[in-house]
């Protein structure tokens, strides 16, 4: 299993390897201390499993890195790295499509949970966000998605286009596909069509 690491402090990129190489036997950690190397390293290793970004990037905002991950390799999760706890930022990097943030702060063993739950197709939502109001998470029991997925999730189930679903939230294509991709892996299935079966599962639409 591969795991790209894309942070220009040496001494984090060694500090998570250490901690990611002790997920399982085998895990191959790849390394990028620029963001134009992290692409090249994307696109060469398209089995990399997961991406973990920092978002304060010296050549790129990681911000706008997320966004073009999204855009070429939408089946590769990324987890958010920064120094910041501000629940906005949170915010701003879940409505682009990231499928985790962690503070630097966190201990390795939130950063080993944060990572196995990605890992497992879920979406890792650290406490900070969790306890804002404005930010908290969809309350359905069994459902880790953002508010912005939610949203998203809902024009799905109104027979919306992806091009639609964009217009709608003032979203880019790219950023909707990104989110599209973490509901599907959420519920684990494959198809929209799947997505309006599975959800009812979590009392969101009623069957007719």
């Amino acid at each position: 299993m591969k795991i790209l690491v894309v942070d220009d402090h040496a001494l984090v990129r060694e500090g998570l390897r250490q901690v990611l190489q002790g997920i399982a036997t085998g895990v191959e950690v790849l390394e990028a201390a620029r963001c134009a190397v992290a692409f090249e390293l994307a696109a060469a290793h398209q089995d990399i499993a997961l991406i973990l970004l920092d978002i304060n990037m010296p050549d790129l905002s990681g911000l706008v890195a997320l966004d073009r991950f999204g855009l070429r390799h939408p089946d590769m999760p990324v987890i958010m790295l920064s120094g910041l706890e501000d629940p906005n930022i949170m915010r701003q990097c879940f409505d682009r499509g990231a499928a985790g943030f962690l503070p630097k702060s966190s201990m390795s063993d939130i950063l080993m949970e944060a990572v196995e739950l990605v890992l497992a197709g879920g979406t890792y939502i650290p406490p900070e966000i969790q306890t804002a109001p404005v930010n908290a998470p969809l309350s359905v029991p069994g459902l880790e998605i953002t508010p912005r997925q939610h949203d998203v999730l809902q024009l799905i189930l109104g027979g919306f286009s992806n091009k639609q679903i964009a217009q709608q939230l003032s979203l880019s294509e790219q950023t909707v596909k990104a989110h599209v991709t973490v509901i599907l892996r959420t519920l684990k299935v494959e198809t929209r069509t799947q997505i309006v079966v599975a959800i009812s599962r979590f009392g969101l639409i009623q069957q007719s």
